[in-house]
């Protein structure tokens, strides 16, 4: 069932109305959830016969930007891609057929995410670790130094729910990875385009992580964003996850997970 943010039912019509006059979108997921990677698809597809769109993915790392781009132009085949990237355990179910639906169609396909040993390295040693990387390796991170909010819910329950464990740099470690996010949408995007972007949902939940460096940089842009919950209901949207987002997709918490 979709929601929008108050917890009224939309139909998908409906969303995909406002989505087509967006410029980005931030469609939130639970990375194992096959209902909403078959909605990511059925959203782009749909989005695809109108707007002229641009992909991006947490999933693809900014530094294997390079074998994606030999996958997309046919230079590398699925095999290629598998051996030269980084893929995530469910990328033939979950995130394949989307760059699939960009090679076929020509589109461009954003590897968005920091290298996760930049996050790692943000984890054990703050943001000033990141200042002993080389020109090269700075160029697939946000460039420094970024904005940092400590005190955005979204960092502030991070740091509650694992109970002061790994401390300050525990938030830190994920707003590399919005930052850098942000970055990477933003400059791959152009006027009269539309980029839908695949990402976690906590990235981009309460309109705070991956949106609030967005809206530092462009302020004025027409976002929207998706959210992913489960519940054993989902006849009515709980309170708890009302204003999570612009659309909001409840899943049966039965749902099968692809890993």
């Amino acid at each position: 069932t979709i929601f929008d943010s108050k917890g009224k039912k939309v139909k998908y019509s409906k969303m995909l109305k406002a989505l087509d006059a967006s410029q980005i979108i931030l469609f939130g997921e639970y990375h194992d959830n096959p209902i909403t990677h078959w909605l990511q698809y059925e959203v782009t597809a749909s989005l695809q016969k109108t707007n002229n769109l641009v992909l991006g993915s947490e999933v693809m790392e900014a530094d294997n930007q390079d074998e994606l781009d030999q996958y997309l132009a046919e230079e590398i085949d699925a095999n290629g891609l598998d051996t030269l990237a980084r893929l995530w355990p469910n990328y033939k179910t979950d995130y394949k057929p989307l760059v699939d639906l960009a090679k076929e169609n020509k589109l461009n396909f954003v590897a968005t995410n920091v290298p996760r040993r930049y996050a790692s390295m943000v984890f054990k040693g703050g943001f000033e670790s990141l200042d002993t990387l080389s020109k090269e390796e700075k160029s697939w991170i946000a460039p420094l130094p970024f904005p940092y909010d400590s005190e955005l819910p979204g960092y502030v329950a991070m740091l509650e729910m694992m109970g002061g464990h790994g401390g300050d740099n525990l938030p830190k470690a994920q707003a590399i990875k919005d930052a850098t996010m942000a970055h990477f949408i933003l400059a791959n995007y152009s006027a009269e385009q539309t980029f839908i972007h695949y990402n976690g949902a906590y990235h981009s939940n309460n309109y705070e992580g991956i949106l609030w460096y967005l809206k530092q940089a462009q302020p004025d842009y027409k976002y929207s964003t998706i959210s992913t919950v489960s519940q054993a209901d989902i006849s009515k949207l709980e309170d708890e996850n009302k204003g999570l987002a612009d659309f909001i997709i409840c899943v049966d918490e039965n749902m099968t997970s692809t890993h």
